[in-house]
């Protein structure tokens, strides 16, 4: 089968890989269909993230159930299928508490050893180890574009949000609008955010934050900390979403927040971080973050989807195939398509 490598910093590469056969009792495999190139994946792409040359790479997918083993009872051969960003075996001390990313058996697709080993999704064929907590049958009418987003996507912006106590009313703040920052926008405002601030330098971002309902604010040609004043009464944000994963917007978010308020790290940190901890203590700040919990509101989400009050795929702009996967992350890199997928 073909398979999307990581080679080294600035490259990727379709090779062909051994197609892989259910092993555990609750294994599956899946034919894909689609997968995304994800934010992510780009730490891969760049080195931040360390993983062995070779390895395949990409954690989101949508396909068909092609085998599976005696243990799988959720899903059979033949459906079509969507998965989380990672397995979890649903028994262990952090799954009974619902902490399903932090499973002691959680893999990460497509990650390295670092995170389990597990290859990734863009390629033909995919491994699914825990089939019965990873995959969820899509629902009718959901389209494969709209599909990929739940089990990573969309649910990382929906736990930045929802996990983070937005409560109807509040004023939220998102700072960088690639597609999770986007997705957590939507979350906001079908979650009830009065109002909801979106801060990016990249024009068509803005843009499409204005379309699903925020008020775009550029970073550098504009004040953030100036607007989530104006919007509050002088107060800040009540929530503060930093969906970059860089040491100035978290920094930004602290500062944007109100007192006693509430910064959300969904951005990705591969490296060590410094906080200014005197800004923290005096507002009182509480700070969440960490791998999103996706699998604990895949349900919900997914029926928000299938209802339309979540709709990711305006954020899909360029589909390709598995074989330019080389193009599509160069392409990615440069910032010329928010989101694309790549067709088998």
């Amino acid at each position: 089968m073909l398979a999307v490598t990581f080679q080294e910093p600035g490259r990727v590469a379709v090779e062909e890989r051994p197609e892989p056969e259910p092993v555990a009792a609750d294994d599956a495999v899946v034919r894909v269909d689609a997968s995304g190139i994800c934010g992510s994946d780009l730490h891969i792409f760049h080195g931040r993230v360390k993983i062995e040359p070779g390895f395949t790479i990409g954690h989101e997918y949508v396909g068909t159930v092609v085998a599976a083993g005696d243990g799988v009872t959720r899903v059979a051969v033949g459906d079509r299928v969507l998965g989380t960003f990672h397995s979890a075996c649903g028994t262990c001390f952090f799954c009974r508490r619902g902490i399903y990313q932090k499973c002691d058996e959680a893999r990460v697709f497509g990650h390295g050893a670092t995170l389990g080993s597990l290859p990734g999704t863009q390629a033909e064929l995919a491994l699914v180890p825990h089939a019965n907590m990873t995959l969820r049958k899509v629902p009718d009418g959901l389209s494969d574009a709209a599909a990929l987003f739940a089990g990573d996507v969309m649910g990382t912006g929906y736990d930045g949000v929802v996990a983070a106590g937005l409560r109807p009313g509040d004023v939220c703040a998102v700072l960088g609008l690639g597609p999770v920052g986007l997705c957590a926008v939507m979350a906001a405002r079908a979650s009830g955010a009065a109002r909801v601030i979106a801060i990016d330098t990249v024009e068509d971002r803005l843009e499409m934050a204005r379309t699903l309902g925020a008020e775009p604010v550029h970073l550098t040609e504009e004040d953030p900390r100036a607007a989530a004043s104006a919007a509050t009464e002088g107060r800040g944000v009540d929530l503060a979403v930093e969906a970059v994963g860089n040491p100035q917007a978290l920094d930004l978010a602290c500062r944007m927040a109100r007192k006693g308020g509430t910064v959300s790290i969904i951005g990705v940190y591969a490296e060590r971080t410094e906080v200014h901890m005197g800004i923290v203590w005096l507002k009182s700040l509480t700070l969440v973050g960490g791998q999103a919990n996706v699998m604990a509101h895949l349900d919900p989400v997914l029926a928000m989807m299938a209802s339309g009050v979540l709709d990711p795929t305006p954020l899909v702009s360029r589909e390709m195939k598995l074989t330019e996967a080389p193009e599509a992350y160069e392409a990615y890199d440069r910032r010329e398509a928010l989101k694309i997928l790549l067709r088998t």
